[in-house]
């Protein structure tokens, strides 16, 4: 069937559009597909990844089992130790790699390490993670921050200890345990009202904590 004029020109027009632009959409479609089939292949990867440091951090947390108030024996030790430093070395950006070196400063500091107990707890706040695919956990960050805090404190720098754990919020589930820490701190700066104000606090947002009344009392009487 014969085109009339009009069609004649809109076809050619089309045609015309076609050679100028179907190059450019060509482009523009592989351009998707190659994100699209490159987003699948990180995902894969980072499946497999965190399927592999998932085992690494189930050994590890075997051997690191005790009883209240044990440390981890003995034999377990440098196995531990070499698992924390694969998760660290191979699996940086995973979660497990954060609960990794948060056994690692516990390994430290039943070893009297503190150095190396520091290290890991600062190697744990360094990598955390923020942004469009995921955020560590806060309690975890404000876990290691209480830790870092107690490693300071033991190793003789009060001050230190003061500015990590400084901008709490009040309302976390770790407020009481810092309070403690914060009135540990102000005891051996000499600043006993301060110390005072902190283990109440502590003591108003903590459950059946003998410790921290122990210190209370003890200070009050001194005052």
């Amino acid at each position: 069937m014969a085109l009339s004029t009009e069609e004649e020109e809109s076809l050619e027009s089309l045609k015309r559009w076609w050679r100028e632009s179907g190059r450019s959409i060509a482009i523009g479609i592989a351009a998707v597909a190659l994100v699209y089939f490159g987003w699948q292949a990180w995902q894969g990867s980072q499946t497999r990844s965190a399927a592999a440091a998932s085992a690494v951090y189930d050994q590890l947390s075997q051997l690191m089992v005790t009883q209240p108030g044990e440390t981890v024996a003995e034999a377990n030790r440098e196995p531990a130790r070499a698992l924390v430093a694969t998760l660290k070395g191979e699996h940086a950006d995973s979660v497990y790699a954060l609960y990794g070196a948060l056994f690692g400063a516990r390994l430290a500091v039943e070893a009297g390490d503190l150095a190396t107990a520091e290290q890991e707890l600062q190697w744990l706040l360094d990598n955390t993670q923020s942004g469009l695919f995921g955020s560590t956990d806060e309690t975890l960050v404000q876990l290691a921050r209480l830790r870092l805090g107690r490693v300071l404190l033991a190793n003789d720098e009060p001050e230190r200890a003061l500015t990590v754990i400084g901008g709490v919020d009040a309302a976390s589930a770790l407020s009481a345990e810092f309070d403690e820490l914060r009135g540990d701190i102000y005891m051996a700066q000499g600043q006993q009202e301060q110390a005072l104000a902190a283990y109440e606090a502590a003591l108003a947002a903590a459950t059946g904590n003998p410790i921290l009344q122990m210190k209370l009392t003890e200070l009050q009487g001194s005052l």
